[in-house]
């Protein structure tokens, strides 16, 4: 198994350190990466020969907060996996940052299995919503009735074929997963989800999940 390598932006050191210590244990990961700030982040991923297969992310921290710094990102580096850490669990709060482009929000408090869990899911599968974090989409979104939405105020409408792609990957199986359950190639299943991603205006596939939970194509409580 690859080594996955992670960076890590977070101004208290502290909570920086323990973290990297945390992670550097999980098997098969290494922090390559410590910032205390939005700027010195992207410093590093633009210096850098390879780019960390995640960041793990603060959101308030001085000269350039995470918000800031995940737009930048999300522009320069659209295939960027990045997972924010913070304090905030308000429902519209949490929402906005995944349709910002974050493949996964955890609560600093969260357990470091939880940890573990975001950061090998969105490797392998794009996203990673924790039990917490589908509660809070479960009590805003959940009483949507429309499953057609609107982007750009062009209609959105799905075939039959990309509304099943979409549930399997609400479901979080992987390309390969999708592709021999709906007897298709893997070409055919990122050819679907590019497709998914240009009718729903999501960034990434965890928006792609925001959009089915949004319009009523999936419940986030079977999710957990």
């Amino acid at each position: 198994m690859n080594m996955i390598t992670i960076a890590i932006a977070d101004d208290q050191m502290l909570f920086r350190k323990g973290m990297a210590a945390i992670i550097n244990g999980f098997e098969n990961m290494a922090v390559t990466c410590e910032a205390d700030n939005g700027r010195k982040l992207l410093g590093f991923l633009e210096t850098a020969t390879q780019r960390p297969d995640a960041i793990l992310m603060d959101l308030s921290m001085p000269d350039l907060n995470g918000i800031d710094t995940m737009k930048i990102i999300h522009e320069q580096y659209p295939d960027q996996k990045v997972i924010i850490l913070s304090i905030h669990n308000e429902e519209k709060f949490v929402v906005h940052l995944i349709e910002l482009g974050a493949s996964a929000y955890l609560f600093k408090n969260s357990e470091p299995e939880d940890v573990e869990k975001a950061i090998r899911g969105v490797i392998e599968k794009g996203f990673y919503f924790s039990e917490d974090t589908l509660n809070t989409f479960h009590k805003r979104l959940s009483n949507k009735k429309t499953h057609v939405s609107v982007h750009d105020n062009i209609p959105i409408i799905l075939s039959t074929r990309e509304v099943e792609v979409l549930n399997l990957i609400c479901q979080e199986l992987t390309a390969q997963e999708i592709a021999e359950k709906l007897f298709i190639s893997v070409r055919t299943v990122d050819g679907h989800r590019n497709n998914l991603l240009e009718k729903t205006g999501a960034r990434n596939t965890a928006g792609l999940v925001i959009f089915a939970i949004k319009n009523n194509l999936v419940n986030p409580t079977v999710l957990l």
